[in-house]
Order: structure tokens, then sequence, then C-alpha cells
């Protein structure tokens, strides 16, 4: 069946400035780091990617080892997106990053300039692209100098294979060096992609200053904290759950986070809204934030992720039984 997006998918979503510059993202993004993959329902996929776009989010983020297998969430992604957004592509912000292992031998990964160039050739293949909107260095390199990463960042918006730069999971000294090192060679960075969630506020302690002195976006992944922040572990580790994968998530994350998942639980039932609903707003009531990152396995949770956006702000009292949680 032929897809006709939502004529009303502009009308409720929120779309915000990325720092200082002229591209707003959707203050909902979709993440295709899990289930878009090879080994992954092709037809939900491409169902999520669907309701994503008439609920208004415009912005998908991938990377070159996104799978599993590494590179299948790109190769689906270009699929889909020949068979069914080809005539929306000016109305999509795609973006994909290079930096993680992807290939044997010393130039499949890190940020070297040959690694970078090629992943990104590599990339736009797989997705059937002539560019991507924006383009990543997914992490820094402690073995390359940073000048070298950045200009090979540089370099992919001069060729035209890239819109806009950023960097992902970058600590603030080094976003800070690598800021200056774009502003000098001309191509500014555009966003930084950082973990943040309830359970993980590192960012907190200067990376958001830098970002907003620099005037930089900011789109966090894992704002759930890869599921413990959902009412999915409230009774336990459910069977299938990522926790019994003991991949990316462990059980004992599950158990040490339990009693504090329970009293946010409350506070967001007191609210009106689900856990993992006020855990996305929580992070956008900071102005420093352009856009949140989600992930999906359903259309279902697209559709109560972005439902969020009906209750975004947060009365004093709030925030402080928030806080009191967060520390015990």
């Amino acid at each position: 069946m032929t897809y006709l997006p939502a004529e009303n998918r502009y009308d409720s979503m929120l779309y915000n400035r990325c720092g200082k510059w002229g591209l707003k993202l959707p203050a909902v993004s979709l993440g295709l780091w899990h289930n878009f993959g090879g080994i992954d329902n092709f037809e939900n996929g491409r169902a999520m990617l669907h309701r994503a776009f008439d609920l208004g989010i415009t912005h998908f983020d991938l990377a070159n080892n996104y799978g599993p297998p590494p590179g299948s969430a790109e190769e689906n992604f270009g699929k889909i997106l020949k068979q069914d957004f080809s005539a929306y592509r000016d109305e999509l912000v795609i973006s994909s990053k290079a930096g993680y292992l992807m290939w044997p031998g010393p130039y499949g990964e890190w940020g070297s300039r040959k690694y970078v160039l090629a992943s990104l050739d590599q990339s736009l293949k797989r997705m059937g692209l002539d560019y991507v909107d924006i383009f990543y260095s997914h992490r820094p390199d402690p073995d390359t100098p940073l000048e070298e990463t950045m200009m090979a960042l540089d370099h992919a918006v001069r060729s035209g294979k890239a819109l806009y730069v950023g960097i992902s999971n970058y600590p603030a000294d080094m976003a800070k060096e690598a800021a200056q090192i774009l502003k000098d060679l001309g191509t500014p960075c555009l966003m930084h992609q950082p973990r943040y969630s309830m359970f993980e506020r590192w960012v907190e302690d200067g990376l958001l200053d830098v970002l907003e002195e620099e005037g930089i976006g900011c789109i966090p992944f894992s704002p759930l904290a890869q599921g413990l922040l959902t009412d999915k572990y409230l009774k336990g580790i459910p069977d299938g759950s990522r926790a019994t994968r003991e991949v990316f998530l462990k059980k004992e994350d599950v158990e040490s986070a339990h009693d504090k998942i329970v009293q946010l639980n409350e506070i967001a039932q007191n609210r009106g809204q689900s856990l993992a609903q006020m855990a996305l707003a929580w992070i956008l009531k900071d102005n420093r934030i352009t856009s949140v990152l989600i992930g999906a396995s359903s259309v279902k949770q697209i559709e109560d992720n972005v439902a969020m956006l009906q209750k975004r702000s947060f009365s004093d009292e709030e925030l402080g039984q928030i806080e009191k949680v967060l520390k015990k």
C-alpha cells in the first residue's frame, strides 16, 4: 500500500531550534538503535516510522553500527525511505554517526579521518542518500588528535555529504575544544548527543553550560535509562525483557533502582502521566535541550511518548519530590 502521511502532522508537535542555529528539531525524535535491524520485524519498523512522521517526528537518528548486524538499521531505513518517504525527503532530518567498530583492522573504528569519511560514504550508500542532515563523531578517540576528527567532519560538510555536524559522548572539556576547532574551520558544531536521564545526570556537571555558551543544541539519548524509567520493571524483571538478556541493562541495575522506580511512578501517576512520559518531560524542562531521542519497539510506545508533550511543565513541589527520590 502507498503511504500517505497525515495532513495534520505538524499541528501538535513542538519544534525547537538547535542551540543558536537555524535548524529546528521536533521535541521528540526517533532513534533506530534497537528494533530496526536485520534480526527485527521489518514491517513493524516500517509502521513505527510511518506513525512517527504522522505525529510530527521529522528527525530519524541512526549510526553506522546500528542493527544488529551492524549496518542493517541503515539498510532497512534506506528501503523504507525509498519505498515510502522519497517524496518527503526535504521534510526529514536524517542523522548518522561514526566512531564504534564497523569493520576489522586498524581503520574500522574510532576517529581517524580515513575511518570517519569512509564510514560516511558507507552509510550514505546503505541508506541510498546523497547527504545526511547531521553527521556525528560518535565518541572521542583517545589516540587521534581532536583536530583530525573535526577536520574530517568539516570535510563532510564541504563535500556536500552532510549539512551539519555534531559530536556524541564527548565530556565537557573536549566538547568545548571540539566546538572551537570546528568554529575556526568554518563549520560550527550544531549538536551534542549525550546519554542523559533521571538516573544518569553527568551532563548537568558542566556539559550543558558549555553547550549553552557555544550555542550548541542537545539531544539526549537513553532518556528512559534502557527501560528502567518505564512501568516494565515495577514488579520485577519480566521474561523476554532487555534485562533478562543482560545487554545494555543488567539485572542488578533493575534491582538496585527498583524502589526509586516505584516512587517515581507514584509521582507520575499523580501528575496523570506514565513514568516514561514524566521522565521524558523532565528532560525537556531544561530549555537547553533541543529534542529528546526515544527508542521504540511498537507504534503504541511512540504514541504514548509523544503524548507526553500535553503535560510538559512541573510544579516546584513535583520537582522537589523527584529530586528527593533521586538522591536516596
